[in-house]
């Protein structure tokens, strides 16, 4: 805990510096600092706190492993510039005061009370009761604690703005109750649970254990209680790429159905050889049963599972082509993941949609944009939202208007990739 001079100082402090730049790139130190000091400030003004302290976590962006998770598969992916920041103070009592830049009235949860709310169902509320419930579970200790927060990660923009925020929460227990000790993977796993259970939306883990962890990380789901993985060492920026997420528009609201399709016909095809997932399943098997497999799961089911036993392999072999620096091979591989997205797993256009194509588009015309020197593919879940390319330096900011243009004000963002996971920050 620091007072408010020193919090004040630290963005502009020499680690400071050092530590913004580090996580934002130098291009956005100026803003970034104003942001910082507005936090600051504005909980100063709205709570008497002779102290405070800063936390911050990421947003995320899928690099490799599309639709691979659910099914106890193998994923690529990296933390981004873009983060849910907080300044709070621990209290005596266990309530949680937040206030949230666009939110007129503060988050107000009594978490003497760690039992889902049902009326809570989508609510930040529900986030901060769902976590801090997990962490008890998982032997932690939790507490009330008063501040603000801001979040630069976009809603809706499949760079993770829940996941952020969830891990945010579970680093702000972490900070103020258990000293920094309780590991990543951890944080993550009670993101999860709070998401499963108390928000109730299904998702994996790959979301909150890339904003957990930070940097590059190849993560393998074959044990999701227990998942392993490794961190990867490679700069984009510094090999001359820079990584853009497009966000081509489409709702997400009315996919629910298309959504849970993937991963049900996926355990569909998975029942049919008596197995839990399509972990264990290799592509000669998936081929001698393919008839049997199209008349009981159907024709698209088994697209879906020959998409993700080849992602599931891709995934680690686009790892092993960035730690070996690989990099011309690594976008060959972004190629074919984004290829098999399109043709096998089906998720770049809804079913029966012949005029909203929105990530088709955005697809072709990056291509056509990118040529021969770069790579493009579907990011995230699909049928609506973003897509992920790699553009040259010196072409990124053209590529951004090119797309600007045709997709809408500041459709796209370079991404600078975070080589931390979600920290309290110390002056």
């Amino acid at each position: 805990m620091h007072d408010p001079d020193a919090l004040y100082k630290l963005p502009r402090s020499r680690d400071g510096r050092k530590l913004l730049n580090r996580w934002y790139g130098e291009s956005r130190f100026a803003e970034q600092v104003a942001r910082w000091e507005h936090l600051a400030e504005t909980t100063f003004a709205r709570f008497d706190l002779p102290d405070a302290t800063f936390v911050s976590s990421p947003g995320r962006t899928e690099l490799g492993g599309n639709h691979t998770d659910h099914n106890d598969g193998r994923v690529l992916c990296a933390a981004v510039h873009l983060d849910a920041l907080a300044c709070v103070a621990p209290r005596d009592d266990h309530m949680v005061e937040l206030y949230s830049e666009g939110w007129n009235e503060p988050f107000r949860v009594d978490l003497t009370d760690l039992e889902p709310h049902p009326e809570e169902h989508g609510t930040p509320e529900s986030l901060i009761r769902g976590v801090a419930a997990a962490t008890v579970r998982r032997g932690g200790t939790i507490g009330g604690f008063s501040g603000c927060m801001t979040s630069a990660v976009p809603a809706g923009s499949g760079l993770s703005s829940s996941a952020a925020v969830e891990v945010l929460f579970g680093q702000i227990q972490n900070a103020l109750y258990n000293n920094n000790k309780i590991a990543p993977v951890d944080i993550a796993l009670a993101g999860k649970e709070a998401e499963n259970l108390y928000f109730g939306k299904p998702c994996g883990l790959m979301d909150q254990m890339a904003c957990a962890l930070g940097g590059i990380s190849a993560i393998d789901f074959g044990r999701p209680d227990k998942p392993r993985w490794s961190r990867v060492s490679f700069d984009f920026e510094k090999a001359g790429y820079m990584l853009a997420i497009v966000n081509a528009g489409g709702s997400h609201a009315d996919l629910t159905t298309e959504y849970a399709a993937i991963p049900r016909e996926m355990h569909a095809v998975a029942e049919i050889f008596g197995l839990p997932s399509l972990r264990k399943l290799t592509m000669d098997k998936l081929i001698r049963k393919s008839t049997e497999i199209r008349d009981k799961a159907g024709d698209r089911a088994l697209l879906r599972a020959m998409h993700f036993i080849a992602e599931n392999e891709r995934a680690d072999e686009m790892a092993s082509a960035l730690e070996a620096g690989k990099l011309k091979r690594y976008l060959k591989l972004v190629k074919r993941s984004g290829d098999s997205s399109w043709r096998l797993l089906q998720n770049v256009t809804t079913h029966g949609s012949s005029t909203d194509q929105s990530l088709a588009v955005a697809l072709e015309l990056s291509r056509f944009f990118i040529g021969k020197d770069g790579a493009v593919r579907v990011h995230g879940g699909g049928f609506a939202g973003t897509i992920q390319a790699y553009i040259s330096v010196d072409q990124a900011e053209a590529y951004a208007d090119f797309m600007d243009s045709r997709f809408g004000a500041k459709a796209t963002t370079l991404v600078h990739i975070r080589p931390d996971g979600a920290t309290e920050v110390s002056p």
